[in-house]
């Protein structure tokens, strides 16, 4: 079932010199519970795109549907998480972050309170409820916005590069943490990434974006199963493919 509808997205900006156009007919589907990974090299409009997926942005043609209905704006069934370590409230602590979702729903101080704690046991966090960000590794501020996203039960998961300013070893366990959490929550989830080896270990399916203006190349599907071997065979093929695309 189609969870995620783009119909013909695209996206025209104005400098002093001239118009830009960033994005120009995108479509593409995502089914419900799926993990999409779209790629594309630098100033392919991928983050423009999940922008507007967000309702950051408002697109200048075309639409996008959640569960059949137009996205006209920022919504609750959308969580979202960045690359920047800076989305965490530094004068909130782990759990007051994770909870800040579910205030803004109305939700009681102690069911807050309990989701909280369950989210951040989910990411492995749960002894450092009580932390601030500041005392939080690279690492541990990514699990927080993660638990954070997810603790208000948005259907839909939007991730900009969320790993790429951690170093590599944190970064290969967060992305094994994030499988785990997609596996127990089973959220849609669209993954912006540049990281050919990490859309092939996390996707079920790649979608490529050409750049100058992004436009979707091609969709390669990733039928390795789970966990996957970044260093085997049939990986390592999986890789390939994608990055022909890219070329």
């Amino acid at each position: 079932m189609t969870h995620i509808e783009l119909r013909g997205i695209s996206y025209e900006y104005e400098t002093a010199q001239r118009a830009v156009v960033a994005l120009r007919d995108v479509s593409f589907g995502v089914g419900e519970s799926e993990f999409v990974c779209v790629v594309g090299r630098s100033g392919c409009g991928k983050t423009t795109l999940l922008n507007i997926l967000a309702g950051f942005l408002a697109p200048t043609g075309g639409q996008v549907l959640i569960g059949g209905r137009a996205v006209t704006g920022k919504g609750l069934d959308r969580g979202v998480v960045f690359q920047d370590f800076a989305q965490l409230f530094p004068w909130r602590t782990a759990r007051g972050n994770v909870e800040f979702g579910l205030e803004m729903k109305g939700v009681s101080r102690e069911e807050r309170t309990a989701t909280a704690e369950r989210f951040l046991r989910l990411v492995g966090l749960e002894a450092f409820a009580g932390a601030y960000p500041h005392e939080l590794s690279g690492g541990m501020q990514q699990r927080t916005a993660i638990a954070r996203a997810l603790a208000y039960n948005p259907s839909v998961l939007l991730m900009d590069e969320p790993f790429a300013a951690l170093d590599a070893l944190t970064r290969d366990e967060m992305q094994g943490l994030l499988v785990d959490v997609w596996r127990e929550t089973r959220k849609t989830v669209i993954y912006v990434t540049h990281n050919v080896a990490e859309a092939v270990y996390l996707a079920d399916r790649v979608v490529v974006l050409t750049p100058h203006p992004g436009t979707v190349k091609a969709e390669v599907k990733v039928t390795l199963s789970r966990p996957r071997d970044p260093l085997s065979v049939d990986f390592l093929d999986a890789q390939k493919h994608v990055l022909s695309e890219l070329r």
